[in-house]
């Protein structure tokens, strides 16, 4: 076995999804605890004294309370190498989401114990099934009021297909949380909170007549709940999960670190390690062919001292080593990766050598986008990563003349990381760029950050316009002579884009001048919700 191959099997590279509010950063920073990675939890709004998560750490993240970029965090559990992808929390963020997606070998899907499989919950098992990325589900928040355990996976093979095999139930009902039964070891344990919930809860093994004596009717009947799972046959299947058949699930309380240190004994034993990943012509690259690495997110300015902008790349094949020149796919032109780094939310250490499922920081990379191949020897490219088609629409201008070549470089900077879409408008002129999101919520972080970031405060002024079409030259001409429609072009590759107020508007377009040239953006054609 090569080196690469070997080392790729201790990695487990894997994202934590959810609907909003369920608790991603709270989740990622209890694992982060649990495997000893930090000393104290911190809480999303920072209560009690305790500090800000680490994967928040973008100011308008912490005060808002909610995940706006994906961040990467990497630490060592039981001789493996974890890196975990933290994900927006957000539906206005789903294409940072899907790019996360594009980088990870598994999913920790975590389900409110009281609201259970919400809308961006749905969409997120549906890119996973797409992508046959094996989900382990974590029924989050049993410390809280919340639904019968037996109902919450009636709900998920219903809504799902994925059929659910516990490997933990709750001992008590939702909000009255004791421990739980742990059906693959076949023992008991009972959680003790600890002051504040920072550091990592006190679990005991209570044997059958501990359980029995002190919590009675509780113990009575998750046991007797374990019994019926058995005899309806609800048991872990390693070719099913891996599959994308079935799904493990765990019950737990990430802000009480219930449950934790289990689902990340539960990744190590289940969760697939790296796997060979086929390239754009549907050629396996094997685990130990050379180096190369996707690039799935670009992030500028997480140190404010330094300025900088770096490139996530997750490592496909062979063995990364810092200094090595690289090809980037997309122009055929060397890559130096000087500086090679580790980041743990803002934290970052020099990484000198990673293996396929590892993610590595490249500082400086300028000319790097999410979705491009980086390789080493003979050329290989990676599929696109898709985009979504956009759907709300803002032009965007500097409040102040003075500060109109700022404006222009954050407005690159943000087209180049993904944040937002770039379009221009024959009719505005480069100075007043139209922005083109998923949600609304994008342009809220463009502001901030332009304003903070490059001193740069703009004005925004929403377009009514809620459709976007790829089009050719010779459409274009006939569309722009049309009322409730515009033709702009993309800045990353020059495409250009009919925009129209709504679908009825576009249709009768259409009726009144035929052969129109009106396509869906193609690239992530399949998957729900994405274009390219």
């Amino acid at each position: 076995m090569s080196t690469a191959t070997s080392e790729a099997a201790r990695r487990r590279t894997f994202a934590v999804i959810s609907h909003p509010d369920a608790g991603k950063s709270t989740m990622t920073e209890a694992l982060a605890l649990h495997a000893s990675a930090i000393t104290q939890a911190g809480a999303v709004h920072g209560k009690a004294g305790r500090r800000g998560v680490t994967s928040d750490w973008m100011e308008m993240e912490r005060a808002r309370g909610i995940s706006i970029t994906s961040a990467a965090l990497r630490f060592d559990y039981r001789g493996h190498m974890f890196n975990l992808v933290d994900t927006p929390g957000h539906a206005d963020f789903s294409e940072d989401t899907y790019r996360v997606l594009a980088a990870v070998d598994c999913a920790v899907m975590l389900l409110d114990a009281a609201k259970g499989m919400e809308p961006q919950t749905m969409k997120l098992f549906e890119v996973c099934r797409h992508r046959r990325i094996p989900v382990i589900t974590f029924v989050n928040k049993w410390d809280r009021p919340g639904q019968e355990p037996l109902e919450l996976l009636d709900e998920i093979e219903e809504r799902t297909g994925l059929r659910p095999t516990p490997v933990t139930w709750p001992i008590g009902v939702a909000g009255n949380f004791h421990g739980v039964v742990d059906r693959m070891e076949g023992r008991a344990v009972r959680y003790t909170r600890t002051p504040g919930g920072a550091t990592k809860a006190l679990e005991t093994e209570l044997t059958p007549e501990q359980g029995a004596a002190e919590l009675g009717a509780d113990w009575t009947r998750a046991w007797e709940e374990t019994d019926l799972l058995a005899a309806i046959g609800a048991e872990h299947d390693q070719k099913a999960f891996e599959a994308h058949e079935s799904t493990p699930v765990l019950f737990g309380a990430a802000l009480s670190n219930f449950g934790v240190a289990r689902l990340l004994d539960v990744l190590v034993d289940l969760a697939p390690a790296p796997a060979p990943r086929p390239d754009v012509e549907g050629t396996v690259r094997p685990l130990d062919a050379p180096f190369s690495g996707l690039v799935f997110k670009v992030q500028a300015n997480m140190d404010p001292a330094h300025r900088d902008r770096i490139a996530f790349v997750r490592v496909c094949s062979g063995r990364f080593e810092r200094g090595m020149v690289l090809t980037h796919a997309a122009t055929g032109r060397p890559f130096a990766t000087k500086y090679a780094q580790s980041v743990f939310g803002q934290e970052r250490a020099t990484i000198d050598e990673a293996y396929p499922g590892d993610v590595v920081g490249l500082v400086n990379a300028t000319a790097l986008r999410p979705g491009d191949t980086l390789y080493e020897g003979k050329p290989v490219e990676f599929p696109p990563i898709p985009s979504f088609a956009p759907e709300h629409f803002a032009v965007a201008r500097s409040r102040s003349t003075a500060k109109s070549k700022q404006f222009r470089r954050g407005i690159d900077q943000l087209d180049g990381e993904g944040v937002i879409q770039v379009l221009r408008s024959d009719l505005r002129g480069d100075q007043a760029p139209v922005l083109a999101a998923v949600g609304p919520m994008q342009f809220e972080v463009v502001q901030h950050r332009l304003a903070t970031e490059f001193g740069a405060e703009i004005i925004l002024d929403r377009l009514e316009y809620t459709l976007a079409l790829r089009t050719d030259a010779e459409s274009a001409e006939v569309l722009r002579r049309q009322r409730g429609a515009e033709v702009l072009s993309r800045s990353r590759d020059q495409a250009l884009l009919a925009v129209f107020t709504d679908q009825w508007r576009m249709r009768s377009i259409q009726r009144e001048h035929e052969g129109l040239t009106l396509e869906p953006l193609i690239a992530g054609r399949g998957i729900p919700g994405a274009t390219g």
